[in-house]
């Protein structure tokens, strides 16, 4: 296997017989320089410059291909989205092509680079081992992710029941979240099952605990995911009912302030009409209670409903608040 030089615009790590080239915002170029190196099919190198492809292994005589995706977060956002690794693993080296700023693999990629001691714990002395450090780095993180992820939810969880606080937008976030998360994590956890088995080929030492211990990390991810899923649907269907019930007392006041200006709007309509009216005008004839007896007959006939209707409202609870 040709090394690279220093020379080289291939930023590489050597560790015994292993080599790490790690490849950040990849240029055909770049990726062209690797073809030439390494018997890579041309459709993953294509692969490798997509930022779109879903995960998946693609297995060869000599080496494997492995596309994977891991949430960032970018400043100006706080919701995480999906950023592509893509990696080729042969027996004595591993490529790492990073569509977007995956921060804990540029970090250990550049401690290997400084220090000895770390270079040798990370890296080991098998493309198998080097792989399951850096998964094993980012499921770590993801847990962090997890941790901030469960704070939010506490913070929605006292926030709910307060009416003067509007927590739907909150809790679209938190479920956009989470499906991003679930998106990421479900087919990472089936392609590190398949890895410890491919990844045993190119390692002499056997990796299969290696492997469960972060199949297992992930399956933790993954558990602390559904619960989260199952938590903010019961916020958001705690919201709805909540909001659906604040806006029935708002219609039930509503309903309430009409039902008592009824007597107003009857007795006003009545006497607003252009003709003699009882009450104060004499018409003629008074009646039993007087020249006011329509007047008082239009009252009493706009009052008994409205007293009725309050009643029934009573029955019902709504000046119960």
């Amino acid at each position: 296997m040709t090394k690279i030089e220093y020379s080289d615009p291939l930023e590489s790590i050597t560790n015994k017989n292993l080599i790490w080239i790690d490849i950040q915002k990849p240029t055909r170029k770049k990726l062209k320089m690797l073809e030439g190196k390494y018997p890579f099919h041309e459709l993953n190198v294509e692969d490798s410059l997509s930022k779109i492809q879903i995960p998946k292994i693609d297995r060869y005589q000599d080496h494997i291909f492995i596309i994977l995706h891991f949430p960032t977060v970018d400043k100006d956002k706080s919701i995480p989205r999906s950023t592509q690794l893509a990696i080729f693993a042969g027996h004595d080296y591993l490529i790492t092509v990073q569509q977007g700023e995956l921060k804990p693999i540029m970090e250990m990629f550049n401690l290997c680079k400084d220090n000895e001691k770390q270079k040798e714990t990370f890296m080991g002395s098998s493309s198998g081992y080097l792989l399951h450090s850096l998964i094993d780095l980012m499921v770590d993180r993801l847990l962090h992710v997890l941790r901030k992820l469960e704070g939010n939810l506490d913070d929605i969880e006292d926030l709910v029941f307060d009416e003067k606080v509007a927590v739907a937008r909150d809790i679209s976030l938190l479920r956009r979240e989470i499906t991003t998360l679930r998106r990421v994590v479900v087919p990472l956890r089936r392609i590190i099952l398949d890895l410890s088995k491919e990844m045993q080929r190119f390692s002499e030492e056997d990796l299969t605990d290696y492997y469960d211990d972060v199949r297992d990390h992930t399956e933790k991810v993954l558990e602390v995911l559904e619960e989260s899923k199952e938590t903010i649907e019961i916020f958001k269907d705690t919201d709805f009912m909540l909001s659906t019930e604040k806006s029935n007392k708002i219609l039930a006041t509503l309903t309430i302030l009409f039902t008592l200006s009824i007597p107003a709007t009857v007795i006003g309509a009545y006497y607003g009409m252009n003709v003699n009216l009882p009450g104060g005008i004499i018409t003629g004839n008074p009646e039993f209670l007087g020249p006011f007896t329509s007047f008082i007959v239009l009252l009493i006939v706009a009052i008994v409903p409205s007293l009725v209707m309050i009643w029934y409202f009573k029955r019902l609870g709504w000046f119960g608040w």
